[in-house]
């Protein structure tokens, strides 16, 4: 048994405000998290300019506190029992009237309020924990972090660095010298400071190659959820790692490389035939990425719909040999709910059993977040289930 004393001088006691913002911030970035596969498909935030603060609902909670029961059964609140962990205690009806049906109600309901987060915040949130998969150390390049670091003391610097601790210590072993026991009299010789220089990392390099399918068949869904994924995977990239080129190549029947305004807002027409955005992926590797030196990503979005088994089984010899040079590659099939399932694309995918192959398949807005969970595990970690 152990008693508890509170002095006046706890200044705990006298921040419970800061406490209690502190834990409600907490609270709304866990129902944040909770619900980020909502959040990350809303059309509010794909179509922004990357600043603007977007508004996300939140269910507000509300204080526990006891309500006078005017009905006076003979009762302690202990229920009727047999109830187990999740069961709906008391669910009323629309109007609030039991066994009424649909109308107009009396009850108070919900309340929600929106919480304001910039997209920067927000996207914290989301690449928390993801990260580029199967990384190897290939072409370290020196990086230099925004990070700094102190690692000398010196006798002069700016008054901003001044180690005081030091300069405290360097007082008394002065004044002891001198006879005099105790701190007071400082002069130019006891103030040492700090210096700092940047800390310089070395971070692997590599290459994500982005492929858009921009035929005819991609309709407006289609489009969306590929503008969708990519506006995420390039932030994803440029928070995380300094060192990624990235390269985008648009697609029908033939493959070109664009640069990143054209790439997000290119329109769609014409047939469409994978194997040539494929092909321009294994020239532009050959040419410009060796794997000797880089890591390579290539990522790839599609309804699924190809130019005849042909061309599915030339898709499937170039993904095969991109495969013996890339770090991995990723499908992603966009297929909008109530389609066939799967596109014979996929279907001739499915031969592929090499693990650095990562195939999605996409049916709502809902599904973008886990599709970026499964393309962007490191694989230490535990992801949600992706189709």
């Amino acid at each position: 048994m152990f008693t508890v004393t509170l002095s006046r001088n706890d200044w705990s006691l006298h921040r419970k405000g800061p406490i209690d913002m502190a834990r409600h911030n907490q609270k709304v970035k866990e129902a944040i998290k909770s619900n980020l596969a909502g959040i990350v498909g809303e059309e509010s935030i794909i179509t922004s300019d990357g600043k603007k603060v977007v508004k996300i609902p939140i269910r507000s909670l509300e204080l526990p506190r006891f309500r006078f029961d005017r009905g006076r059964n003979e009762q302690v609140g202990q229920g009727k029992g047999g109830s187990q962990p999740g069961d709906v205690i008391g669910q009323q009806p629309a109007n609030g009237q039991p066994g009424s049906g649909p109308g107009a109600g009396e009850l108070p309901g919900v309340d929600y309020y929106e919480a304001e987060m910039t997209v920067d915040e927000l996207a914290a949130l989301v690449f928390e924990d993801l990260g580029l998969p199967f990384l190897e150390d290939k072409g370290r390049k020196e990086v230099v972090s925004e990070n700094t670091v102190f690692k000398d003391i010196r006798r002069v610097g700016p008054l901003a660095n001044l180690d005081k601790r030091r300069t405290i210590l360097e007082n008394l072993r002065r004044n002891a010298k001198a006879g005099f026991v105790g701190f007071g009299g400082i002069r130019q010789e006891d103030l040492r400071f700090k210096t700092w220089e940047q800390e310089v990392k070395p971070e692997s390099s590599a290459v994500v190659i982005a492929m858009r399918d921009v035929s005819g068949s991609m309709g407006e869904f289609e489009k969306y959820i590929t503008r969708s994924f990519y506006f995420w995977m390039v932030r994803f990239l440029r928070t995380k790692y300094r060192n990624v080129d990235i390269v985008f190549i648009t697609h029908h029947t033939e493959a070109k490389e664009v640069d990143e305004e054209t790439f997000f807002k290119l329109g769609e027409s014409g047939g469409t035939k994978v194997s040539s955005a494929y092909q321009l992926c294994l020239d532009l590797v050959t040419e410009r990425y060796p794997s000797s030196e880089w890591n390579i990503y290539p990522f790839h979005f599609s309804d699924g719909d190809n130019w005849g088994e042909v061309d599915n089984q030339r898709c499937l010899e170039l993904v095969k040999k991109l495969l013996t040079m890339c770090t991995a590659f990723g499908y992603g099939e966009i297929q909008e709910r109530g389609r066939r399932s799967p596109s014979t694309l996929m279907s001739a995918f499915a031969a592929i059993t090499d693990p650095r192959f990562i195939g999605v398949t996409i049916g709502s807005r809902e599904d973008v977040f886990p599709a970026l969970r499964k393309f962007f595990s490191t694989r230490d970690l535990p992801v949600e289930k992706a189709s």
